[in-house]
């Protein structure tokens, strides 16, 4: 499931490298084993050089945190276009959350991971919300109000993250489910609760 980001890096490209490296890092191992030694290490440069370009080890996770936030926001827009339905829009939306967390082992943990909180990190924040907007615009075509669409965008991320983590934990795996399974396990329990949602009384 893990893929390649990019070729190697050219002389004067060593930031983006980095962030490069540090995804397929995650990918492998998980967000736990995230460290600028071992990003350097993979990297083939010493273990001061990645200091030039991100001054502490939250400045090179906060580029990555703008990177997954940045592809998560292209992969929801990419599996929502072309379809018509809001409900299967929004449902496929969460499928590619999920499909994305089980390639990358990166969604939400990464984009709210701890030390990132409260930075000015203005790329961060700017692909967080275009991420969210992505989001939320979808929910908002099938929400009478936007309180109402704000909570269903939270239910949703949560229950899209859950089905990719259940995969990365083994349980689904132990289940012999393949990921193409799990993402659509994932789309049909989204499909499920936007409906809900949507035929909810008033004031639930």
């Amino acid at each position: 499931m893990i893929q390649a980001m990019g070729e190697k890096y050219h002389h004067g490209n060593l930031r983006a490298e980095l962030v490069r490296v540090s995804l397929d890092l995650i990918a492998e191992q998980g967000l736990g084993a995230f460290s600028v030694a071992e990003v350097a290490r993979r990297a083939k440069v010493s273990p001061g050089a990645p200091y030039r370009h991100f001054p502490e080890r939250e400045s090179l996770l906060a580029a990555v945190a703008a990177t997954v936030a940045s592809q998560l926001a292209d992969r929801v827009r990419a599996a929502a276009e072309g379809l018509p339905d809001p409900v299967e829009a929004l449902a496929a939306a969460c499928g590619a959350y999920t499909g994305y967390l089980i390639e990358r082992r990166a969604g939400m943990n990464v984009v709210y991971a701890d030390g990132l909180q409260g930075r000015d990190d203005t790329e961060l924040h700017e692909q967080t919300r275009r991420m969210s907007d992505q989001f939320l615009m979808l929910c908002l075509t099938v929400s009478d109000r936007p309180e109402n669409a704000l909570e269903l965008m939270e239910q949703l991320f949560t229950q899209a993250h859950g089905y990719g983590m259940f995969w990365l934990d083994g349980v689904f795996a132990r289940h012999g489910y393949t990921p193409e399974q799990v993402i659509r396990k994932s789309v049909a329990a989204a499909r499920i609760a936007i409906e809900g949602h949507r035929h909810a009384p008033p004031g639930d």
